[in-house]
């Protein structure tokens, strides 16, 4: 069985997390990947303290396994929601959209252990002075807000440069892509896209069926202008978006005014023209709808195959 140093220390199955995605990743999805033997991972998104505490509670009494929360570090309530986190006695905190730096002593404090997640070198080691168990290193393969560099050069090098556990990002859909992670030197991989499948995703059935459409070049990036690039499918909103920051007359405030509001629509409305439908590179993977528990033990039995054949390659 697939088994490395987070299976022992976050006291799951797999090594296997659900990626913390806005509007989507809710107790629904993040208990049953607990329960499928992974860290299931709650979105915090621009959740104010008690929405969170809600979510939390819901969460555990649908499940007795280990879970975990994302904290937006954007988010205009990441002070109150830090402070929830400690009183509902989250055991694992993954962060996005920023540098956690600022919590993490009260977190660790806590008996929390923090993941930030990382797009260079610089934040990894930065966060591992400062007490990290371990960090997602997300390459730009992946759906959402996404980095300069891809995950395999990413991963390697995050591998090699610090002490702590690496969990593999961005473009990871299967059981190869475990293998190839564990051979850079991860002790895990986070996955997104893959669960937007899931029979347990809530959300809207429009967006499954677009990332199940998806082929390999079906993805685009926006937002590169602005500094905040983020990756989603190919649709009106998206293609609009993209045409619209490269016009020069256009302003920030209305960028910022044409994006509001568009990936709740996505995910919760299904609005196939205006919503913005996250989505990483590897969507031409995922190509079935499943339970978080088929597409858990899959990727890992694929994974386990691989390395046991792995001796025809060594002669």
């Amino acid at each position: 069985m697939i088994n490395s140093v987070i299976c022992q220390d976050l006291g799951i199955k797999y090594p296997v997390f659900q990626g913390g995605m806005a509007w989507i990743a809710d107790s629904s999805l993040a208990s049953a990947v607990s329960n499928a033997g992974g860290l299931g991972i709650i979105a915090g998104m621009n959740m104010n303290g008690e929405q969170l505490k809600e979510e939390i509670r819901k969460t555990r009494s649908l499940t007795d396994k280990p879970f975990g929360v994302n904290i937006m570090l954007m988010s205009p309530f990441a002070e109150e929601v830090s402070d929830v986190v400690i009183e509902e006695k989250v055991p694992v905190i993954t962060t996005g959209a920023g540098n956690p730096v600022i919590y993490m002593k009260k977190w660790l404090a806590a008996g929390i252990k923090v993941i930030p997640v990382v797009a260079s070198v610089a934040l990894a080691k930065m966060v591992e002075r400062r007490g990290a168990y371990a960090v997602v290193a997300e390459g730009g393969e992946s759906g959402g807000h996404i980095g300069e560099l891809a995950t395999m050069p990413l991963v390697r090098e995050v591998c090699s440069a610090v002490n702590i556990p690496v969990i593999a990002a961005g473009g990871i859909a299967d059981g190869a892509g475990l293998a190839a992670a564990f051979m850079l030197g991860a002790s895990g991989v986070q996955m997104g896209t893959r669960f937007l499948v899931a029979d347990e995703c809530t959300a809207h059935e429009n967006y499954k069926q677009m990332v199940l459409k998806a082929g390999d070049r079906d993805t685009i990036v926006t937002g590169r202008k602005s500094g905040h690039p983020v990756r989603a499918l190919k649709n009106t909103f998206s293609r609009q978006y993209k045409e619209k920051e490269e016009d020069a007359a256009v302003t920030a405030e209305e960028l910022d005014l044409l994006g509001r509001g568009a990936l709740r629509r996505a995910a919760r409305e299904g609005d196939t023209e205006t919503g913005s439908f996250l989505c990483g590179e590897v969507a031409g993977l995922v190509t079935k709808k499943e339970s978080a528990a088929d597409i858990v033990r899959s990727v890992c039995e694929e994974a386990e195959l691989l390395f046991k054949g792995a001796a025809q390659w060594v002669k």
